[in-house]
């Protein structure tokens, strides 16, 4: 599913953002991705997008070799991941059921299509009656349901949440999580990279802990281990 091997990424100034990391990721697997800033995570998750290329390495993303995978099939490769952001990153003109069907259109899919699956995700994330509001209607946790419903609704098998809970208080981060964690029973495979201490030593699930650009542990049932 995600296979990563010896892989770093030094930019133009020469220090190194990621140093020889060998990671794999089954699919359908929960992983909690933890760190301080300038540990290398968001570079990790920009390298699995394939917005960066590694300085040396392998990347293997949905049976994809991403070194030798041509520029035109990127989009097609992007469309497999779901991508969730702390700052939500809606469209601001636009009512919730444009904000995800905007996701789909993009992809040309059928109007007949679109109209099934918007309020299925809708739906799925709780916010069937909210389907004219617009993101200044909505609270910041409504507001990421949205961003979560737009990043699955067109199926992929790999859903990235970059902060998640970032801009969120306790009780819509737990529910952020809670959603996270039925559509990984579904058989998504979900990548959290989060600060939240809290949430990562509550759900037992696996912990890899990033550090100055290296993995400092990697454990099946884990917690937020790692003091900057």
């Amino acid at each position: 599913m995600i296979v990563l091997e010896d892989v770093s990424k030094s930019y133009s100034t020469g220090s190194p953002a990621i140093k020889n990391i060998s990671l794999k990721i089954e699919e359908g697997e929960f992983v909690f991705i933890v760190g301080n800033s300038g540990s290398g995570k968001s570079t990790l998750i920009k390298l699995l997008l394939k917005e960066l290329e590694p300085t040396s390495g392998k990347i293997f993303v949905n049976g994809k070799d991403l070194n030798t995978i041509k520029r035109k099939k990127i989009p097609e490769h992007r469309r497999g991941i779901g991508v969730v952001f702390q700052d939500f990153r809606l469209l601001k003109d636009r009512n919730v059921y444009d904000n995800i069907a905007f996701a789909q259109r993009v992809i040309e899919t059928p109007v007949k299509d679109i109209k099934k699956r918007v309020p299925a995700m809708l739906a799925l994330v709780g916010l069937a009656e909210k389907y004219r509001s617009f993101p200044k209607e909505l609270s910041g946790g409504e507001q990421q349901r949205v961003a979560l419903a737009r990043a699955l609704v067109n199926k992929p098998t790999i859903l990235l949440a970059d902060e998640p809970t970032g801009n969120l208080d306790p009780k819509n981060s737990w529910e952020i999580m809670k959603l996270l964690e039925e559509i990984n029973k579904g058989g998504t495979t979900v990548v959290v990279v989060t600060h939240n201490r809290e949430i990562v030593d509550a759900m037992n699930k696996r912990v890899i802990t990033m550090h100055k650009g290296v993995i400092l542990s990697d454990e099946k049932k884990g917690e937020y281990s790692y003091e900057s």
